[in-house]
Order: C-alpha cells, then structure tokens, then sequence
C-alpha cells in the first residue's frame, strides 16, 4: 500500500486494529453460540463480550507475544486472555486459526466491496451527468484510430455508463461470493464445534456459511473476487486512454481539468499533460497484476496448507485500496473534464467530407449499381481527399458515373450530419433506462 494512492476509509479497513477487533468479534460470537448451545457458561461468555468490546487492542503487545509463539492467532488470543482473565479459556473452543483469519478476510472483503461500489454509483452519477450534457454534440469516432463516421460525445459516454454499470454487476457478484464463513474447525468437519456456531457467526458478520470447507475457505471464491477487480482496472484504463488519446495537441478534444496553480513540466511551461489519466492507466496494471497470484492460490496441498496466506496479505489491502483511488481519482476526472465542441467539429470537417463515404456508397447501391462498383467510385474520389486535392462533395459531382445514378440534390442530402444521431435516443434509453 503506497499512501499516495490511498484513501482513508479503505486503508483503516486493513488497518491492524480493525482486523483485531473482527478477529474479537468472530471469536466472541462463537463463544455466544457455544453457550446457548450449553457447552461453555453463559456468564464467561458476557464476560468475554463486555471486557473486550471495551477494550483497545495493543498492537505492540500482540507482536511481542507474536515474536514469541511464531503463531498470530495464538498472540491475540494469549493477549484477549490478558484482557478477558480466567473466562478466556472458553474462547476459540473447538475451532481452528483459520475459523478467524478466512472468516475475517472474508468480512474485510465483503465491506471493501461495499466501498468500492459506492465508488463505481459515483462514477456511473458522473459519467451520465456528462453524458446528458452532451448528448447531441457531434464529434467523430474513430476506428484504429482513423476517421470513421460521426458520433456524438455522449454516446461515448453513455459507451463508458454501460460498462461500469456491468461492472458494478460483476462487483455485486462477486460479493455474495466472497461472503462465506467458515467456522468448522480442524479439517472442516465440525468434529470439535456444531455448525450451529458457525450459522450463528455468519449471520451476526452478515456472511453466508460456507457449505464445505476443508479447514479453510475454498480459494476459487477469492480468485473470482480479485478477477472481477482486474476487469473494473480494465475500464478504468479504457477510459483514461480515451481522454488521453483525446488530449493529443493534434486532436484535443476534451483534456483534463487544469487547476490554477498547476504546472505540466519542470522545462515547458506551456504543457498542459494528461497525468491523472496517465496515473489511472498505471494503477490499472497493478489491480490486474494481483489477479494472477489470487488465480494461483486456488490449488492448496490436500485440506489447507498457507501457501495462500503471505499472498493475501499483500493483495487484498493493495488490490482494494489502488482500485478505491482509482476509481475515485477517475470520477474527479470524468466531473472536471473539459470538453470543446468547436474542436470536435473541427475535427469532423478535416477530411474534407469523407465520413459521408458510408451514405455514398449505400445510395449508389440502392440505385442499382453493384456493391464492388459502388466503392471503386467512392474510393476513386476518396483518396484525392485524402491526400488534401479537394473537397469530397465537389469530386463526386463532377464525377460522371456518379452523377449519372446521384443528382446533385441528392448527394448532398448524403452530407447531412443530424442523419447519424437518430437513433442517439434508443441508446440513451437502453443504457439510462429513459422513456
């Protein structure tokens, strides 16, 4: 975890004394269950909530008996012990280590999730607030990177709505998968604790039990969950890319905001660079490189070993907390961007009319002229446009095999721009939900 990318309500999430405190929840949970069962005294089970709610977990402490006992459960516990005093004998009874630690990531998990998908209902707010705003301004798309054919700016942007709302789907998924709790003990087979316990501790964390576990959680549930984080990363790089490509002095479309004060370079006053969305693109590797190592902790020696653990311990906080700044970072950055209409009708106007080529061809055809005929004529007029000798409407005019099947009416009714936003409306309604 890097603090320049970081956020501080998700890095306290990972914070040692929040993982202590559920670490303390769990356990004490689970001494509530075993004395409604009858297995421990139901006074040493009030005793073990009251003194611990109340207390502060050392931190310090804890590592030192850590340093000790090579075991971090058993330093907690030896140092809720030191809080609790006799009644702690009957915390931890029949479980495992890895009853708190899955149990405890997988509660971590579930409420870095809930953070991140405010984060997305942000960006999505964003996203079609700009793309409302921007509904009918034309500006080009573009394929490979070439002039292709007129769009608007907010399809590009309801475009980038439609994909983080997949997102937030995915995301939502791969929480309840996530949620799992596991309270079985040794091996899982709830020799020495009744799954009652665990039913008890799911429903007090707000996870579901897990149906099986072989002492620990079942990794393909994790390798699902940093997976759907990589492919939020993925459109996060999406769209920056796109305002970057945008923010070329040779296009310059839309660039982002550019605050009084800012400077671009330490030798060009005059820069102006893309570096939040330059920023975005990086962070982006990182979430995607943690899938992987996730992927990779699926396949475990028989019933647990912790080939899994020092993994988890690096990218559950990192993974979380890059894409937590990403997308925040990318929302200020969608609700500041400045965008230039003029520009992109400039754009649009460059190539002389040749965006319209498409119409051309489809009306020569619709006249009877065979499809290969059709574009030998249009590219036959095309490319001298291309290479700056002429306008496109001028050329297919005095061109005699056009103009024979294409009056003059006619073809320039094929240059009317409006004709590619008609159906501008139906796309709104389908990512937006619209009447």
């Amino acid at each position: 975890m890097v603090p320049r990318y970081s956020r501080p309500e998700m890095v306290a999430l990972w914070s040692p004394e929040t993982k202590y405190r559920i670490w303390f929840e769990i356990e004490a949970h689970a001494t509530s269950a075993l004395a409604e069962l009858g297995i421990v005294p139901k006074e040493a089970a009030a005793i073990v909530w009251e003194k611990g709610a109340a207390a502060t977990f050392d931190v310090a402490r804890i590592d030192a008996i850590e340093r000790e006992t090579k075991h971090d459960v058993i330093a907690f516990l030896t140092h809720l012990a030191e809080i609790v005093g006799p009644e702690a004998r009957f915390v931890h009874q029949g479980m495992t280590s890895s009853d708190v630690l899955d149990t405890t990531l997988a509660v971590q998990l579930a409420r870095a999730s809930d953070i991140l998908l405010a984060d997305l209902d942000a960006l999505l707010a964003a996203l079609e607030r700009r793309a409302h705003e921007h509904k009918l301004t034309p500006t080009i798309g573009r394929s490979h990177g070439i002039h292709a054919e007129p769009t608007t700016f907010g399809v590009k942007l309801a475009q980038a709505h439609a994909e983080f709302a997949r997102c937030r789907a995915r995301l939502v998924a791969a929480r309840a998968e996530i949620a799992t709790c596991a309270i079985s003990g040794a091996v899982g087979t709830f020799a020495n604790i009744d799954p009652r316990v665990e039913e008890y501790v799911a429903q007090r964390m707000g996870l579901s039990p897990e149906p099986v576990s072989t002492q620990v959680i079942p990794r393909d549930r994790h390798a699902m969950f940093f997976a759907t984080l990589a492919v939020i990363a993925s459109s996060i790089e999406r769209l920056a890319t796109e305002i970057r490509h945008l923010q070329r002095t040779e296009v310059l479309e839309a660039e982002e905001f550019f605050s009084e004060g800012q400077k671009g370079s330490s030798a060009m006053p005059h820069k102006r660079n893309p570096v939040l969305t330059e920023n975005l693109t990086g962070l982006a590797r990182m979430v995607r490189a943690y899938c992987v190592p996730a992927m990779e902790n699926v396949a475990l020696w028989h019933e647990r070993d912790i080939s899994h653990s020092s993994v988890e311990r690096m990218i559950g906080p990192d993974a979380t907390i890059t894409l937590d700044f990403a997308l925040a970072r990318l929302t200020g950055v969608v609700d500041k961007l400045l965008i230039y209409p003029e520009r992109m009708q400039a754009n649009l106007d460059r190539l002389g009319g040749l965006i319209h080529s498409q119409r051309v061809l489809l009306a020569l055809t619709q006249k009877g002229v065979s499809r290969e005929d059709a574009y030998r004529l249009v590219q036959r007029n095309a490319m001298p446009v291309w290479r700056g000798e002429g306008d496109f409407l001028t050329l297919l005019k005095a061109d005699a095999e056009v103009s024979a099947k294409l009056d003059a009416t006619e073809l320039e009714s094929l240059f009317d721009l409006g004709y590619h936003f008609k159906h501008v409306d139906t796309i709104f309604r389908r990512v937006f939900g619209e009447g």
